[in-house]
């Protein structure tokens, strides 16, 4: 059966209300957390971008959801020794309920220190090797590897949960999903593509769990939510290689103009059935965890909604 968990945006919202989203959303029934891993927001209009790794502990104490990051980029921004070590600590304080969701990342938060951005296949291959090292690293030994596209030397990890961090690998294209499957403990999507999910089964995730995440606005005026949506998220909707090029929220603000309002297809406003639908696409797709985030500052007034007309109603489907 599937389960449903609230999806955090790091980028709209900040740290302390973040905090306050994640009691809320285990009040109200949800039964996971995903949150997000940016050094940047997608628009200036979204307004924030904590460090997550603080936020995660600031969680644990709060709740009692696992948490999955969606994801985390673990090759350019932040080299995968320091992720190995920052994965483990979250696991510990969460008490084994810390999921690390990886993947090839965006130039928006990796170009910060000055590196070039790689083309996709290698950005891939760079992944690929950044979950081996943080996996050597995970075993608790003296660690030494000189790779391709990384070097460690001579680095242990002391602080080590009982139970390690499962490895989730993002994928949004056919290679990425077969990578997912290979490497992966499991699969991270934010596409509702049955396609996608069975490209990672038939690459080596037949029966490992597979999350996937969506954005609704919730609020009682529907033309109300969806300019909110609009005003918010319309970076969604950017079609091609853009979205993993560009470096900066002024840029995705100018590319975003050739976005409609008419384009925004999330979930909004107060029927419930709009929300269950969105919902019912992803299970259709055949998604085990999915992660609805909400769009806006009534963050109070969706969970009592989801409480009351939607989450039975996916769960009975």
């Amino acid at each position: 059966m599937a389960t449903f968990g609230y999806f955090l945006s790091s980028e709209e919202h900040p740290p302390n209300a973040l905090v306050e989203q994640a009691a809320l959303a285990e009040q109200a029934g949800f039964e996971s957390l995903w949150i997000s891993d940016h050094y940047h927001p997608w628009l200036d209009s979204q307004g924030e971008a904590s460090f997550v790794w603080a936020v995660i502990g600031a969680l644990t104490r709060v709740c009692e959801l696992p948490i999955t990051t969606a994801v985390t980029c673990p090759t350019v921004r932040i080299h995968p020794a320091i992720i190995a070590q920052a994965a483990a600590t979250a696991q510990i304080l969460a008490k084994g309920r810390f999921r690390l969701g990886v993947g090839s990342g965006e130039n928006l938060n990796e170009h910060i220190l000055g590196d070039d951005w790689p083309a996709a296949q290698e950005r891939l291959d760079m992944l690929e090797e950044a979950v081996g090292v943080i996996r050597e690293l995970f075993t608790g030994e003296l660690v030494t590897h000189h790779g391709e596209y990384y070097t460690v030397e001579t680095a242990k990890l002391y602080s080590l949960p009982d139970e390690l961090p499962p490895i989730y690998v993002s994928g949004l294209g056919h290679k990425s999903a077969a990578l997912a499957g290979r490497i992966g403990e499991g699969y991270i999507s934010t596409m509702p593509d049955a396609a996608l999910v069975e490209r990672f089964r038939a690459t080596g995730g037949a029966g490992k769990p597979t999350q996937a995440g969506l954005k609704v606005c919730w609020g009682p005026d529907e033309a109300a939510a969806r300019e909110l949506a609009y005003d918010l998220w319309r970076n969604e909707v950017i079609p091609g290689q853009s979205p993993r090029l560009l470096p900066l929220p002024v840029h995705f603000e100018e590319v975003s103009r050739m976005v409609r309002p008419e384009d925004i297809k999330n979930a909004c406003g107060p029927d419930p059935q709009q929300h269950i639908d969105a919902i019912k696409r992803y299970l259709d797709a055949g998604f085990d965890e999915i992660h609805i985030a909400q769009i806006g500052p009534d963050q109070k007034g969706f969970f009592d909604f989801y409480e009351r007309e939607v989450l039975p109603a996916v769960r009975a489907l």
